[in-house]
């Protein structure tokens, strides 16, 4: 279930959500992430709840970032941060059947991971605009460190393009999360399909 293309939405982009979100249904993505840090508890629910019911019957994934409450009453998936809260205490709210993936950033957070994370999201492989207060870039070598600490599947992010799937896949990712590689794309549906077809053939 986890691995290959993860789509994390961006509301800045020059698609709307929903059609970054359809964009990268179609383009063969496995999980799509509704990450807005602006928008109200309320818009997230409603977006989260539109998109599982186009989404569900077709086996993709939606997850909320760091939206606990929205998670819980959508029934969406959810992803955290090291500073988005307690996993523990999330993962006794949510549902048995929710997934939730926790950021990470050194191999040495791999040695804190609660029970019940699904994967984990490794970066920022290299700097991105998308999130400039990130840490420092891991690259290869420190994504194959947190891969080879990690008790669950590890999903590399930050930077991502479509020539880093060979590397990824050296290290032992999982898949690739991308924003800009998707969201700022002439056509982010073909742009999500040459990233799932790279993955598939490396």
């Amino acid at each position: 279930m986890i691995g290959s293309v993860y789509v994390v939405t961006d509301p800045d982009a020059p698609h709307t959500v929903p059609e970054q979100a359809r964009a990268a249904a179609r383009g063969g993505a496995w999980a799509v992430q509704l990450r807005d840090k602006t928008a109200s508890d309320a818009e997230l629910a409603r977006l989260a709840r539109e998109l599982l019911a186009e989404f569900a019957p077709l086996g993709l994934r939606v997850f909320v970032n760091d939206r606990l409450e929205v998670a819980c009453a959508t029934g969406a998936d959810l992803h955290l941060g090291q500073g988005d809260g307690d996993p523990r205490a999330a993962r006794l709210r949510l549902g048995p059947d929710t997934l939730l993936g926790l950021s990470v950033e050194t191999a040495a957070q791999c040695t804190r991971i609660p029970g019940g994370i699904a994967y984990l999201g490794a970066g920022p492989y290299r700097a991105t605009a998308t999130k400039p207060d990130a840490a420092e870039a891991i690259g290869t070598e420190g994504l194959a460190r947190i891969v080879a600490a990690s008790p669950v599947p590890v999903i590399a992010i930050g930077g991502l393009t479509v020539g880093d799937v060979p590397a990824l896949k050296s290290a032992g990712a999982a898949g690739l999360a991308v924003v800009t590689a998707v969201t700022r794309a002439p056509n982010p549906e073909a742009a999500t399909r040459d990233l799932a077809q790279a993955w598939r053939q490396a």
